[in-house]
């Protein structure tokens, strides 16, 4: 087995930072690393028409992660809460107090309006602030149907802990995506991923253990479908049509 340790994919821990991320910013992290978004990027980056067919209004730097990059998606994810001026506010309505929701606020112009995205360890609150609304102001709150939103009073008071919490296996998995696929990126082995993933012990005996190998093959798969149309799921974007996107397609 080749030494990959000195490769920027084989750390697990410079992955961390993919437990606490939320559907969205996973959609990203799995967008950015298309080789066809790369080109993209590189060539169309100032035409936002270019944008469109990846879900999103305007291309992002795809060498930025999620933790520093800002995708304006197309609008219709439920995870984004939307905040009005109250036109007819009861006494005890709740006012936007920007200052006293809990986490790191970022503020930015998507391409159509005004968005908010407040991060906190294992919590991502986003926003799409209606024209007009300003800190102090009673604030009407929607969200689209059937998502499960955050509650209203603590997500925009500071009611939120700032606990860390124990990962999900689902967030593992994603992690463990993202490293298998990265490494496949770079032209590793299966052997070669299994020996980042879960130590040289484990792959000492890596032509005896099919579970192991199986297991690996998954995640490579898993990550390839993710990057090439699959994140759309996770954005709740519309499924991909067949065409210049798809695995077996060829660029001009």
């Amino acid at each position: 087995m080749a030494d990959r340790s000195a490769e920027p994919w084989y750390p697990t821990a410079a992955y961390l930072y993919v437990l606490h991320l939320d559907s969205l910013a996973l959609a990203w992290e799995y967008l950015r690393r298309h080789p066809d978004y790369r080109l993209d990027w590189l060539h169309h980056h100032r035409r936002p028409q270019a944008a469109n067919c990846w879900g999103l209004r305007l291309l992002e730097d795809p060498a930025l992660d999620a933790r520093e990059a800002h995708p304006a998606w197309l609008p219709g994810h439920a995870a984004v809460a939307q905040l009005y001026p109250d036109a007819d506010p009861p006494q005890d309505a709740t006012a936007f107090a920007f200052w006293r929701i809990p986490g790191h606020k970022q503020l930015l112009h998507d391409g159509k309006g005004l968005a908010l995205i407040a991060r906190s360890p294992g919590h991502c609150l986003r926003f799409a602030l209606a024209p007009g609304l300003e800190d102090g102001m009673a604030v009407a709150y929607a969200h689209r149907g059937g998502a499960v939103a955050p509650a209203r009073d603590h997500a925009l008071s500071g009611g939120l802990a700032d606990a860390k919490p124990r990962p999900t296996p689902a967030a593992l998995l994603e992690l463990h995506t993202l490293q298998a696929l990265d490494a496949t990126l770079a032209g590793a082995s299966l052997r070669d991923v299994g020996g980042g993933l879960f130590g040289a012990d484990a792959v000492a005996d890596w032509y005896s253990d099919g579970g192991l190998r199986s297991k690996v093959r998954r995640l490579v798969r898993r990550g390839d479908a993710l990057m090439r149309g699959g994140y759309r799921r996770l954005a709740q974007l519309p499924p991909l049509e067949k065409g210049r996107f798809d695995a077996d397609a060829k660029r001009p």
